[in-house]
């Protein structure tokens, strides 16, 4: 059995065949190439993982196949699904394949979702498109849907907009759009990035299933070699609009044959869980007891070294009143000090980015006091606050929702300095944005561009240039990885490493990646339920953790070795069972 444990015939017809493709686009200056002979193929039941880093044709290729593609891309070749020619068919004919023999979950959700229209109904409106069903029957397959990928309260949820969903919620929410008329093939780009570990281990769950059960084939984009380890039969390595390596899992992953595969390999963060002497980077090697002791250089300005940059007492957060009341936040404490990053860990809904907004005075605590640089956010006027402000640096969680469509990327960072550094002119501001620029690994020339012409992770380097272009004293992050590549993660994480060294300013970093957490912040907190279910150094908590919450996030971390993987999911699927067994006793 493969990675899938799949049951197709390896001689079935293709369900998705692509021979020769290519994709030129054409700009005002120039035809781009992004695709160049790209020939693959998905058989019924199998998954083919697409891997490669930001900008290497992935995600174009996926569009192509779904005949997706913005107006200025010429394509060359063919892209067949299911007998039909996607190159040059009509729209007559892609819209009947859409949805019903092909569907696709993309990337980002907030751009998938109509933000004005009810969940359930956006699910109810997939349904009815291609079934003569009830608009009653629609609603009630719409909620079974998302009971289906692990939506608490679907009822309730189907009621509720998309911005009332946590970023998690709504990938699952796309996911069950996508595979509510059971498609015979699934293109799935970078499916789990908003999830957690738990909730991604169970969408896997999931689509393993459909394809066992139905004989759904799956084209997987995906930059996570975890997830691909967890879930593909076959890899294929793009890199600069071409296919350089394919083969089975286990040949791609443990004997890579091209020296791109393996450079990406070795940018992978390692997730240890085993009893270990290991600790965290040397730059972050602080004892508990040594929190603080010494700024550094440019840390935290004058005032008391050991003072939190930020701190959270006993914060509660209530939303709405009544019995429609929700508790995001109950009776937590947080402390970051100068120079330090704090990882602030958990699965989806537990209350982690609402915490940073509380941090960041976005979000007024029902209980509880905040302070920032030592001010009591509660007692600081608006014009005080502003300047407290002015040294914060965010990196939200959506690079497409954070950054003005109607700007260039030049503006989009430079935005900052026009509103807390007017004192600079315009030379020195251009002068600033690119040297941020140079930091994140992203050329100058981009300035002129708009954010909507980038990938998703040239889009996170322009969030976290446009966060330090006022060289910040706290630095709040929320995912600022989950949309780059493994390699791009791992320099864009050296750049902050190297920044907070230079300039030792604070980092709240909230992340569902463990495996980063554990390489890159000194300390973690792990949140359940608007709670904090433990917290340590991150040596000790995320290698010897003290609760079954915390050790049960761990087991579901997916690791880029396909045989050792299979091992982690059987054990993690038997103490699920036992669980249940358990509770049902």
């Amino acid at each position: 059995m493969t990675a899938t444990q799949t049951s197709a015939a390896p001689t079935a017809e293709p369900i998705l065949e692509l021979d020769d493709l290519g994709v030129v686009f054409t700009t005002e200056s120039a035809e781009v190439p992004a695709v160049q002979g790209v020939s693959l193929h998905v058989r019924p039941g199998e998954t083919l993982a697409l891997v490669g880093e930001s900008g290497s044709g992935k995600s174009t290729v996926a569009l192509a196949a779904m005949g997706l593609l913005s107006g200025n891309a010429r394509v060359t070749g063919q892209a067949v699904i299911d007998g039909t020619d996607i190159v040059g068919a009509d729209e007559g004919g892609l819209a009947a394949l859409r949805g019903r023999t092909v569907s696709m979950v993309f990337q980002e959700p907030a751009t998938a979702l109509d933000p004005l229209t009810r969940i359930g109904r956006q699910i109810a409106e997939v349904i009815r498109n291609h079934n003569d069903v009830s608009a009653k029957d629609a609603a009630a397959r719409a909620v079974g849907l998302l009971r289906r990928v692990g939506i608490p309260e679907p009822e309730n949820r189907a009621a509720a907009y998309p911005f009332q969903l946590s970023g998690g919620q709504r990938q699952r929410v796309v996911i069950a759009m996508a595979i509510a008329n059971d498609p015979a093939l699934l293109i799935a780009d970078e499916p789990t990035t908003a999830l957690d570990v738990t909730v991604q281990a169970e969408i896997l769950d999931l689509l393993r299933r459909l394809a066992a059960e139905t004989g759904t084939g799956v084209l997987l984009v995906t930059h996570n070699m975890g997830v691909v380890a967890d879930f593909a039969d076959r890899v294929a390595v793009m890199y600069q609009g071409r296919i350089v390596e394919t083969g089975p899992v286990e040949d791609v992953l443990l004997r890579p044959s091209h020296d791109y595969t393996r450079r990406l390999l070795a940018a992978v963060p390692r997730l240890s869980v085993a009893e270990s002497d290991e600790r965290p980077p040397a730059s972050r090697r602080l004892s508990a007891a040594a929190v603080g002791e010494a700024r550094p250089e440019g840390g935290s300005g004058s005032g008391d070294a050991t003072a939190p940059v930020v701190e959270l007492r006993d914060i509660s957060v209530v939303f709405g009143r009544g019995k429609r009341a929700v508790h995001a936040l109950d009776g937590i404490s947080l402390v970051v000090r100068p120079g330090e990053t704090l990882g602030l860990v958990g699965e989806s809904g537990s209350g982690k980015s609402t915490a940073a907004r509380v941090a960041l005075g976005l979000i007024p605590p029902t209980s509880g006091a905040v302070s920032l640089f030592g001010a009591d956010l509660a007692r600081t006027r608006s014009r005080a606050r502003r300047r407290l402000r002015s040294g914060i640096g965010v990196v939200l969680q959506d690079p497409v929702a954070s950054l003005d469509a109607r700007m260039t990327v030049g503006e989009c960072v430079a935005e900052p300095l026009r509103v807390h550094r007017r004192e600079l002119s315009a030379q020195e501001q251009r002068s600033r944005v690119e040297a941020v620029l140079d930091r994140v690994r992203l050329p100058r020339d981009i300035v002129r561009r708009a954010p909507r012409e980038l990938s998703g992770g040239q889009r996170q380097r322009v969030s976290l240039a446009r966060a330090l272009v006022l060289e910040p004293r706290l630095l709040v992050a929320d995912e600022p990885t989950s949309a780059l590549d493994v390699s791009v993660q791992e320099s864009v994480l050296k750049v902050i490493t190297e920044l907070q060294d230079e300039l030792g300013f604070a980092c709240l970093f909230v992340s569902h990646d463990l495996a980063v957490v554990q390489h890159f912040a000194r300390r973690v907190a792990v949140m359940r339920a608007g709670r904090i279910e433990e917290q340590g150094p991150t040596g000790e908590t995320l290698l010897r953790p003290e609760t079954d919450y915390t050790r049960r996030l761990l087991a579901a971390v997916p690791v880029p070795d396909p045989v050792v993987q299979r091992g982690r999911r059987a054990e993690r699927l038997a103490t699920l069972a036992a669980g249940r067994t358990e509770a049902e006793a």
